[in-house]
Order: C-alpha cells, then sequence, then structure tokens
C-alpha cells in the first residue's frame, strides 16, 4: 500500500468531481501479425505480475487516499470498437486501473487510469508487451515504496515561485478568448510538425518558444501555459507508475526580440523550473485554488525511441475524447518528425486549423530565420480581441523594448500534470455563515476549529478564515471531510467544501 504523491492526490480529486475520460491514457497497438488470444492473454497478466500498480485501486485511510490492490485482476476482453474500450468509467475505489481488450482481430487496446501510468510508461508498457508475447521475461520489477522520489522543500520552491506569474485566468487564441481550466468533453485536430533543430536548444524548448511567441503575437501581454514535467526517477526509467508535475511558465515575448535570444531566455527560465517540478504549484504557493489545469492552454512533449517496436504499430497519443483546460497540445517527436494531437473544448476553440496553421507557419519560418525578430516572424496583434462568447462553466472532472523577460509558473496532470481538481467558484460572503462569531459562541464551529487547527497545525483559525489562504489544499480538504464524518458524524462533498471554504461556510453547508 503506499499513500498518492501531491500530484496523484490531485488527479483522484478531480476524478472524484467528475472529470469524465480526461485521465484516460489508451494505448493502442495494431497487432503486426494475428495473435493467439491465450498467449496474449498470457502477456498481459505477465504485464501486471511485473508492475503491479496497473492491478489498483484508491483505498482512504483517515482521508489520505492510498493504491492498495483491486480486488479482482483484469483479463483480456473482446470488445467491438476501440471507443468502447476507452470511453468506460473506472470505478476507482474497487479497481483495477487498467483494462485490456482485443478490438477485431488484430488491435490491442489497452487503457489505464493517469493514476497509475504516464507518458513515459506507455514506452515500458509496449516494451514488456513485446518482450512478453515473444516468449521472453522482462527485468524483475521494482515495487513502489513509501518515500520514493523525495521531493525538494516546498519552502524552497515557496521562495523559488514568490513574486512568479502562476497561473492564467483567460488566453486569447487566434481572436477566440479561452477561459476553462476545468475538464469537458473534447474534440480532436492531428496534425505534423517539423520543429527545427537550433544551436543549444532542444526541440521541446524550441517549440515552447513557439508556442508562447504565437500566443503573444494574438495580443496577451504576459503569455502563462502549462508544462506537464517529468518527475520520474533515473533508476526507475524501467518502470510503471505516474511521476509528472504540471506547472506553469510564463513570458512575456515583445515584437522586437531575436527568436534565438528569445528561446534562450526561455530556456534559462525553465532550467530554475526544473529544480522544483517535484513540488505542484497548491503546495509551495498559499491562496491557490484548485483547477483541473493551471491555464488554458499546456503542453506535453515526449520524445519516442528510435527502434520502433516489433509488436505492430503503435498510436501513441490515442484520443480519450476528454479535455483539461481549454486547449491540450500532446506532442510525440518520432524519427521523422513530430505528431501533434490537439485536444481543444469546442465550446471555446471553435478553429483549432487556424492555430495549427499559425503554429506551423512560425515553426517553418523560425527554421528559415532563427536570428529575426518574433514580429517578423509571425505579425503581432497590439491587443487582444474582445471575447466571443460569455465565459463557460465546464463540467467538473483546474520588458523593455528589444529584450524579452521571462518568468515561469507551474502548472501540473500532467501533464500533468499533470494535476489538480476541476475549477471551483469563489468562496460566497460569510452572510450564508452561522450567526456565531467565534467558535467559544457555537459548539459546531468550535469542534470543527478543531479539526481545522489539528490538520493545517495551526491556531487559531477564525471562522471566516479561507483554507486556501491558510496555506490548505486538496489533501488537507479530504482529511478534513473524513474527521468530520468519524469525529461528528457529518458529511460534506467536495463540491460544497470547495465551494464554501471557511469554517463558518462549511458549518453552515452542514446545517443545510
Amino acid at each position: 500500500m503506499s499513500q498518492l504523491s501531491p500530484a496523484q492526490h490531485g488527479m483522484w480529486i478531480a476524478a472524484r468531481k467528475g472529470a469524465g475520460t480526461a485521465y484516460h491514457m489508451p494505448v493502442v497497438i495494431r497487432l503486426s501479425r494475428q495473435p493467439d488470444p491465450d498467449a496474449l492473454a498470457k502477456a498481459c497478466h505477465g504485464l501486471l505480475q511485473r508492475h503491479p500498480v496497473l492491478g489498483s485501486a484508491v483505498a482512504e485511510r483517515d482521508g489520505i487516499p492510498h493504491l492498495v490492490p483491486a480486488a479482482e485482476l483484469p483479463v483480456l476482453q473482446r470488445a467491438a470498437t476501440v471507443d468502447e474500450v476507452v470511453g468506460r468509467p473506472f470505478d476507482l475505489a474497487a479497481g483495477p486501473l487498467v483494462r485490456f481488450a482485443l478490438v477485431g482481430a488484430d488491435t490491442l487496446v489497452v487503457v489505464a487510469h493517469h493514476l497509475v501510468l504516464d507518458g513515459g510508461s506507455k514506452d515500458v508498457l509496449v516494451a514488456d508487451l513485446d518482450t512478453l508475447l515473444a516468449g521472453g521475461v522482462p527485468g524483475p520489477g521494482r515495487a513502489r515504496a513509501e518515500g520514493d522520489a523525495a521531493s525538494p522543500d516546498p519552502a524552497e520552491a515557496a521562495g523559488f515561485w514568490a513574486g512568479r506569474p502562476h497561473q492564467a485566468e483567460q488566453t486569447v487564441v487566434a481572436g477566440e478568448v479561452l477561459r476553462s481550466r476545468s475538464t469537458a468533453e473534447g474534440a480532436l485536430l492531428e496534425f505534423s510538425l517539423d520543429i527545427p533543430r537550433l544551436d543549444g536548444l532542444s526541440r521541446f524548448e524550441v517549440l515552447t518558444a513557439a508556442l508562447h511567441t504565437l500566443l503573444a503575437s494574438y495580443g496577451n501581454g504576459e503569455v502563462v501555459t502549462a508544462l506537464d514535467l517529468s518527475t520520474r526517477p533515473e533508476e526507475l526509467g524501467g518502470e510503471i507508475g505516474c511521476w509528472v508535475n504540471e506547472l506553469p511558465l510564463a513570458s512575456r515575448p515583445t515584437a522586437g526580440t531575436p527568436f534565438r535570444g528569445f528561446a534562450a531566455s526561455l530556456r534559462a527560465e525553465l532550467r530554475g523550473v526544473y529544480r522544483y517540478r517535484e513540488v505542484p504549484l497548491a503546495r509551495a504557493v498559499p491562496g491557490l485554488r484548485p483547477h483541473a489545469a493551471l491555464a488554458p492552454v499546456s503542453l506535453s512533449y515526449r520524445r519516442l525511441a528510435e527502434e520502433r517496436p516489433a509488436l505492430g504499430e503503435v498510436e501513441w497519443l490515442a484520443f480519450n475524447h476528454g479535455v483539461r483546460g481549454a486547449l491540450q497540445l500532446q506532442v510525440v517527436q518520432g524519427a521523422t518528425g513530430a505528431h501533434v494531437s490537439l485536444r481543444h473544448d469546442p465550446r471555446e476553440l471553435t478553429d483549432p486549423a487556424r492555430f495549427a496553421d499559425d503554429l506551423t507557419r512560425l515553426l517553418a519560418a523560425v527554421a528559415d530565420g532563427p536570428d529575426r525578430s518574433l514580429g517578423e516572424l509571425t505579425p503581432f496583434t497590439t491587443a487582444p480581441q474582445a471575447a466571443t462568447a460569455p465565459p463557460l462553466s465546464g463540467p467538473a472532472a483546474g520588458s523593455p523594448a528589444g529584450s524579452a523577460s521571462v518568468s515561469a509558473p507551474a502548472a501540473g496532470s500532467a501533464a500533468g500534470s499533470a494535476a489538480s481538481a476541476p475549477d471551483t467558484a469563489a468562496a460566497p460572503e460569510s452572510a450564508t455563515a452561522p450567526d456565531a462569531a467565534s467558535p467559544a459562541d457555537d459548539p459546531m464551529v468550535a469542534q470543527v476549529t478543531s479539526i481545522w487547527e489539528a490538520v493545517l497545525e495551526l491556531s487559531p483559525i477564525e471562522p471566516h478564515d479561507d483554507i486556501f489562504d491558510l496555506g490548505g489544499h486538496s489533501l488537507t480538504i479530504t482529511q478534513i471531510i473524513s474527521r468530520m464524518e468519524q469525529q461528528l458524524g457529518v458529511e460534506i462533498s467536495l463540491d460544497d467544501f470547495f465551494d464554501n471554504p471557511t469554517v463558518a461556510g462549511v458549518v453552515a453547508v452542514v446545517r443545510g
């Protein structure tokens, strides 16, 4: 049994609030030859033995969720369509958090919840299945234990993020104002990109600089995007699991800045972010309210192995029909170029093809002239265009001229970030709270206050203090909910707590 990491906890909260399929991680393999169903079933079972985390469920212990073995392990099933396998919901409490299905004669679909599978783990999954189906034996697995992947001190991370932008409330994209940071049913646009190599820069850094340049050209004076960053320790390179954190990156690209110089400054800022990549932003920044995404626009990038698996043709970015935020760019870089899966909320971004075309043209211009100014590479709009629609409430399931100033915020679910709970409304005014002005005047207020002070290790707490301003986050909230149920015999939902994040507000909800 292992406690969920902070990033996993955010995904779990989002799933409990109704994230739909946004955290489903499908891998579709069109097998190179028609398999023997018994041999394929045996290979899937061998994968579960090699990576028992896939056969997990989530159990709460005093409000703290842990991964535990599921009551039953999955078996290879048959299904009529890929979408049927991908869209089927997971029961996190019962598990297991993976399923295997054979569609038709030769298509294997593996779908895991993001709680136990990240992008890098897909490579491990395919490689181990390849070995097992060929009759080989993968190397011994390593059980995930308490204390694995120790994180940097959150206090140090708090110092790094102090004064940096942390999240984007809205982002203009091709004339449309994107606001969603929750989960929604998504739409898909796929296209190819040629990301040029530039001396001293990785392709990921070139792509990130191009994305920030394009967003600035649309009229965003300050650009904030969420990045899914891997937190996988080197020694666990052959393991399946979830090692990802979503962090923000902010910049202020200016039209007169040379692209190469801007990309280099962005690279330097990213190096600073990487030092604290294991600390979720909510643990480092007090007052940060939970969202499924830190910004409406997010990016994840992964390089594929040069050697193609003998198992068959792999669809690495198979669509899960969900989206976190308004626009997710998921990119895999292979030997022949980059493949992009653009997932978007169609209620907010109605013309994804324009964005894709603009990004493609910008990267081609960068390849031709990386030292040209940003304004020469793509036309800059002087001011954001007006919103084309009022804000949408998504379903639950998130410098001087001639120089570029870069600052970094960090997101998650992971990719990502990974990853925190969906959007919530601001706390209501204290008019809905009990009449009591202090815990001494009301026994229930006193009892709930005592629980808050014990969990937050902070005293005194006043009835109208906001839990997020006190440094609380999703884990402390689930602990408080559990203790209220155990000690007081009362229940409050996550939604109600997020909407009423004060002692007075929580008591008012309990009393109806």
